[in-house]
């Protein structure tokens, strides 16, 4: 990189706007959706799609809901045609979907692509030539005029190759598209825009859309709504005309630029899934319409099987969606940083206690359930989790809800092996980890046998003893000991036999299983006499041995430091 680089790379000048309105405006319907993924996304391919990848990918594209949709350039190659003859002929396009066609504004193409439409019943003939100051100089060497004659020019052919297939029957509609608009003059821009609607008879009733590509993408988008609210007032024939955007995503920005230009007055999107496309790639449908959907916008698309979509657009295209790619990527709906994990956990018993039924948990703007992700880890445990993550893996994939004084001392023990392996850890580790330090902590103080016996006095007061055997390394000795109920007769039943440093400080029980064959887990807080918090876990059929095992754990834990 060069220090100074205002020597090389000539800056964008915006435009003087003395008032703009876009910024004041807000999303509240979708745009008209138009895929161009099997024309500019397949273009883009190292190895473009074959016929039956591409009849795949169409056909999801209308599953999807997508009713608009660019199926190639069939006056570039036989391939192309071929993929448009079989569309057609096959019987492939709903009669609800239009399909769009693409042709540069040369006669001899355009009556290639005429030739290839033959028997449609919706569609959109999309021409366009380059109309940006760079264009003009550095490739076609032409004034302002020699570039409006070509558009005409090409408007007036196709209006009149048009007549006899409007006489079938055929619902055609035309597009044209100033390429590289975001570098052209917006006056300018306006005037060939108005000339190719005149020139193609665009009434208020027969429309025509006026795509705007951001061919390559050279401002920021907010100078980029300023065009399009700058264009659309200087139109003279606005009302014949439906306002398209065709945004690349050269500055990475192509997302925002659509948001922008949809405030500043544009109808219709075209974009492609997962933002496949030249160089950069266009701007993402998914991303563009699931940011619609969070904001109470519904996008009249289906992505509620996004996996499903993702895998078929690798397959087809050989390309990968990123891990962090917005709503379909695999890690972005998972937390690895301690906080983020904590608040999501939080936020999960808030709705679950609230009752709420609106969406509010930190961290996750989606509910990943809506594009089907609901199976898919939302926490995973690395060297940077915290002591929340370890429990609420424990709790959503096993069914432990360990009490929340507990979360330290379990986060630590996980942390502590994580720092081990230098790893994530699966949750199946960290299930392993809580058995090994609470559940098989059975030595050396274990229960060998035992009973109870309850009676209940005249003031309906229960008082239970406890009597039984246990065994401490090749030690077996008896106790027995009294109290209100099964553990508090426990407690001092032990009490006395080298176990007398520990107070009783909380105890959780639970099912871990539904149904006859359901299990209770106890977890015990224990303190012992220098302030050291102790815990133990039990499991057990018997409701009244569970927490019994979870005293003993917490001691045999305690005894080995």
């Amino acid at each position: 990189m060069i220090k100074d680089p205002m020597s090389k790379y000539i800056p964008f000048v915006p435009l003087k706007m003395e008032r703009r309105t876009w910024p004041d405006k807000e999303i509240t319907q979708p745009p008209i959706w138009c895929s161009v993924d099997l024309r500019d996304g397949n273009q883009a391919l190292v190895d473009p799609m074959n016929l039956q990848e591409k009849l795949e990918y169409f056909h999801t594209l209308v599953d999807i809901g997508v009713k608009e949709i660019e199926i190639g350039f069939p006056s570039a190659s036989e391939t192309e045609y071929e993929i448009c003859r079989e569309l057609i002929e096959g019987g492939h396009i709903p009669d609800d979907v239009t399909i769009q066609v693409l042709v540069q504004a040369r006669p001899h193409l355009i009556k290639k692509t005429f030739e290839a439409i033959q028997g449609a019943k919706n569609v959109i003939l999309h021409f366009y030539n380059s109309t940006s100051t760079l264009q003009r100089k550095v490739v076609f060497h032409m004034d302002m005029d020699g570039i409006t004659k070509i558009a005409t020019d090409a408007a007036d052919l196709i209006y009149e190759m048009s007549k006899p297939m409007l006489e079938q029957g055929m619902n055609l509609r035309y597009e044209y598209s100033p390429e590289s608009f975001m570098g052209t003059e917006m006056d300018y821009a306006a005037e060939i825009c108005q000339a190719v609607l005149e020139h193609l008879h665009a009434t208020p009733e027969s429309k025509v859309i006026l795509n705007l590509p951001t061919t390559v993408e050279n401002c920021m988008p907010n100078y980029f709504a300023d065009e399009i609210e700058y264009f659309i007032s200087k139109l003279p024939s606005r009302d014949c005309a439906i306002i398209s955007l065709h945004p690349h995503n050269d500055r990475g920005e192509g997302v925002a630029t659509a948001e922008m230009g949809m405030l500043a007055g544009a109808e219709r999107i075209e974009a492609t899934l997962f933002g496949n496309g030249e160089r950069t790639g266009n701007v993402d449908m998914v991303t563009l319409a699931m940011n619609m959907y969070i904001q109470g916008v519904d996008p009249k698309l289906d992505f509620s099987n996004i996996n499903k979509i993702k895998e078929m657009y690798e397959r087809c295209t050989k390309m990968k969606v990123g891990e962090r790619q917005p709503y379909a990527g695999e890690l972005v709906f998972t937390a690895f940083s301690g906080s983020h994990q904590d608040a999501i956990n939080k936020g999960t018993q808030y709705m679950e206690e609230s009752h709420s039924d609106k969406w509010e948990i930190p961290y996750l703007p989606i509910d990943p359930a809506d594009v089907g992700r609901e199976y898919e880890p939302i926490i995973r445990i690395n060297s940077q989790s915290g002591k929340g993550g370890a429990a609420f893996v424990m709790q959503h994939n096993f069914g432990f809800d360990l009490p929340k004084a507990m979360h330290p001392e379990f986060g630590h023990i996980v942390q502590v092996e994580t720092d081990r392996v230098g790893t994530e850890l699966k949750p199946e580790r960290i299930f392993q980890l809580f058995q090994e330090n609470y559940i098989d902590a059975v030595k050396p103080y274990e229960l060998v046998r035992h009973s109870f016996a309850e009676f209940t006095d005249e003031e309906g007061h229960s008082h239970v003893t406890f009597a039984g055997t246990l065994r401490h390394t090749d030690t077996v000795f008896q106790v027995q000991g009294s109290g209100n109920g099964p553990i508090d007769a426990f407690f001092n039943a032990i009490h006395g036999q080298k176990m007398d440093r520990f107070t009783f400080v909380d105890y959780k029980e639970h099912a871990i299983k539904q149904g006859s064959d359901s299990q209770a887990v106890a977890y015990i807080h224990l303190q012992d006499q220098d302030g050291r918090d102790w815990f133990g876990v039990g499991m057990s059929h018997n409701i009244n041995l569970a927490p019994l095992k979870g005293i003993l754990s917490a001691i045999n834990r305690a005894a080995k430091g």
